[in-house]
C-alpha cells in the first residue's frame, strides 16, 4: 500500500469550514477553553495512536457546534436555562449561578 499524493478528500472525511482548532478555541467564551483543551488533546493521542482521524475530527466537529451555539450568549443562557429545566423537572432560580444550571442540563 502506498500513500497517494492526490488533493481529493475522501466522502465525510473533511472539516466543517471554521473548524481549525485555533478558530474553534477563539470563539469558546473563556471558561470552556480549558475543557476544549483537554478534549482536543485527548483526541491528538488518539489519532497518533491509532493512525486514525475519525476521532479528532468528531471531537473538532462537537467543539465547533458548541461555539456556534454559544456565538449569541444569550440565547445560549436562554437554551441552556431551559434545558435544566427540562432534565430536572424544576424552574430553574433566577440567581442560580450559570455553572450549576449547565451542570443540570449537562452541557
Amino acid at each position: 500500500m502506498t500513500a497517494s499524493a492526490s488533493s481529493e478528500v475522501p466522502a465525510g472525511g473533511s472539516l466543517a469550514q471554521g473548524a481549525s482548532p485555533a478558530t474553534i478555541r477563539a470563539a469558546l467564551p473563556p471558561e470552556d477553553r480549558q475543557r476544549f483543551d483537554l478534549d482536543y488533546g485527548r483526541a491528538l493521542d488518539e489519532a497518533r495512536r491509532d493512525y486514525d482521524i475519525t476521532g479528532l475530527q468528531s471531537t473538532l466537529e462537537t467543539w465547533r457546534r458548541q461555539a456556534i451555539a454559544q456565538s449569541d450568549p444569550e440565547a445560549f443562557r436562554t437554551m441552556v436555562r431551559r434545558a435544566a429545566a427540562f432534565f430536572s423537572g424544576e424552574p430553574v432560580p433566577v440567581d442560580e449561578p450559570f455553572a450549576v444550571t449547565r451542570a443540570k442540563a449537562g452541557m
